[in-house]
C-alpha cells in the first residue's frame, strides 16, 4: 500500500477570498463572487458575468521583479503556494530539497499573452513580439515557478486534464508519495482566464450562462442553470507522508486517503450520459480507501450549473453509491465561486479538508428546484456536524474523470 499521505498546509486565491481563512469564512456565509466582467468591455457577448479576484497584486507575495516575469495565473499559484508552505511550517533549510516536489497545473496557460502578443504580430511583425512570450504562456509554468520561488527541486510536473486538471495533479501528488518518490508535494491548480477569447470560445460552445442577476448566475442543480459561470484563482496544498509529517510534528488537517480516475472515451465535451465514467472514479476511490459508499458523508460534486453536467454526474453518484446515494450530501463550491477550470479541483478540495476540519458542509447558493432524476441530496442550508469523509469530483472536456476522497485524521 505504501506510504499514508496527510495534507499539512492550505492555500488560496478565490474570488471570495485572498487566503484559504476568508475564502473558507465566505464560503459559510454563502457568499457569491460573481459579477460583472471588469477585465474587457463585454459589449456584444452572450455572457456579461464571471467570477473575478479582486484586488489580488502580485508583488504582495513575491519581489516585484519576479512577478514582472510570472503571468497571472503563475502569480496566483505562487501566491497560493506561499500561504500553503507557511501554513505546512515548512522549512526549505531543514528539507532535502530534492524530495520536496510540485504537482501543479493550469488548463490553459496564459491567454492574456497570447492574445497581446499576437496583437503584436500582426500589427508589428514577428521582430516585436516579446522574448519571453513563450516561457510566460505554457501551462507548465505556474509549476516551475513556484519551484523556483521556494526552492523545491523534487519531481516536478504539470498534470493537463482541462476542468480535473487540479484534482489530477493533487492525486499525482498523492502517488508520489505513497509510492517513495517524494516525501512532500505543493499540489494543485491555478487558472486566469477570464480574457476576451477566453470569454468569447466558451460563450461559442454555449457553456456559459447569459444571465445577468449575479445571484441567478451559476445554480447547479437547479431546474433554472443555464450555463457555468467563469472564475478564476488558485488552490494549493501541502501533502507529506504521514512519516515525514510526524517526524518534524507537522499539524494535520486530514488524510488523503483514496484517488481514482477513468476516461468517459465518449465525447470531446459532454460526460458520458449514463455517467458510468464518473460513477468508476469514485468507486475507484471509495475502494481505495477501504470504505463503503455508505461511510461517505459529503461529495463536493463537479456541479458546474450545465443541463449535461449536473445531470449526468448526478447518475454516476447513483451508479457508484446504489442505495447510499440519496443518503450522501451533495453541494457545489461553484454555486458562489463559479468555475475555475484547471483550479477548480485545487480549490474544492480545500473546501473538503475544510468540511472535515470544521464539521460544516457549506450549501448551493441560490438552489430553488430541481428536476425529475436530480433527486439526491443537494444540500440547501449549510450542516453542522461531523463530517468523516469526503470526496472530490472533477470532470473536464476530453471526458477526464478524477476523484479525491479525503477522511479525518485518526
Amino acid at each position: 500500500m505504501g506510504q499514508r499521505v496527510v495534507v499539512t498546509g492550505l492555500g488560496a486565491i478565490t474570488p471570495i477570498g485572498l487566503s484559504t481563512a476568508e475564502f473558507w469564512d465566505n464560503v459559510k456565509k454563502g457568499t457569491v463572487g460573481i459579477d460583472r466582467i471588469t477585465r474587457f468591455d463585454t459589449e456584444g457577448y452572450k455572457a456579461t458575468l464571471a467570477a473575478e479576484v479582486k484586488g489580488f497584486e502580485g508583488k504582495n507575495y513575491m519581489d516585484a521583479k519576479a512577478a514582472r516575469r510570472m503571468e497571472l495565473f503563475s502569480q496566483y499559484a505562487v501566491a497560493a503556494a506561499k500561504e500553503a508552505i507557511e501554513d505546512a511550517g515548512l522549512v526549505m533549510e531543514q528539507e532535502d530539497p530534492y524530495r520536496v516536489g510540485t504537482a501543479i497545473g493550469s488548463g490553459i496557460g496564459s491567454m492574456q499573452s497570447m492574445e497581446k502578443e499576437h496583437e503584436k504580430l500582426m500589427e508589428k511583425g514577428p521582430n516585436r513580439v516579446n522574448p519571453l512570450f513563450i516561457p510566460l504562456m505554457i501551462s507548465n509554468m505556474a509549476a516551475g515557478n513556484v519551484a523556483i520561488q521556494f526552492g523545491l527541486k523534487g519531481k516536478s510536473i504539470n498534470v493537463v486534464t482541462a476542468c480535473a486538471t487540479g484534482t489530477n495533479n493533487i492525486g499525482e501528488a498523492y502517488r508520489s508519495i505513497q509510492c517513495g518518490e517524494a516525501d512532500v508535494m505543493v499540489a494543485g491548480g491555478t487558472e486566469a482566464c477570464i480574457t476576451p477569447l477566453g470569454i468569447a470560445g466558451f460563450c461559442s460552445l454555449t457553456a456559459l450562462t447569459s444571465a445577468v442577476d449575479p445571484k441567478k448566475a451559476s445554480l447547479p442543480f437547479d431546474k433554472n442553470r443555464s450555463g457555468f459561470v467563469m472564475g478564476e484563482g488558485a488552490g494549493i496544498v501541502v501533502l507529506e507522508s504521514l512519516e515525514h509529517a510526524e517526524k518534524r510534528g507537522a499539524k494535520i488537517y486530514a488524510e488523503v486517503a483514496g484517488y481514482g480516475t477513468s476516461s468517459d472515451a465518449f465525447h470531446i465535451t459532454s460526460p458520458a450520459e449514463d455517467g458510468a465514467g464518473a460513477a468508476r472514479a469514485m468507486t475507484n476511490a471509495i475502494s481505495e480507501a477501504g470504505l463503503m459508499p455508505s461511510e461517505i458523508d459529503y461529495i463536493n460534486a463537479h456541479g458546474t450549473a450545465t443541463h449535461h453536467n449536473d445531470l449526468f454526474e448526478t447518475r454516476a453518484i447513483k451508479l457508484a453509491f446504489g442505495d447510499a446515494a440519496k443518503q450522501v450530501k451533495i453541494s457545489s463550491t461553484k454555486s458562489m465561486i463559479g468555475h475555475l477550470l484547471g483550479a477548480a479541483g485545487g480549490v474544492e478540495f480545500i473546501a473538503c479538508v475544510k468540511s472535515i476540519q470544521e464539521g460544516y458542509i457549506h450549501e448551493n447558493v441560490g438552489l430553488e428546484e430541481t428536476e425529475e432524476e436530480m433527486d439526491l441530496n443537494y444540500v440547501r442550508e449549510g450542516i453542522r456536524g461531523e463530517v468523516r469523509a469526503a470526496i472530490s469530483n472533477s470532470l473536464g472536456f476530453g471526458g477526464h474523470n478524477a476523484t479525491l476522497l479525503v477522511k479525518k485524521f485518526e
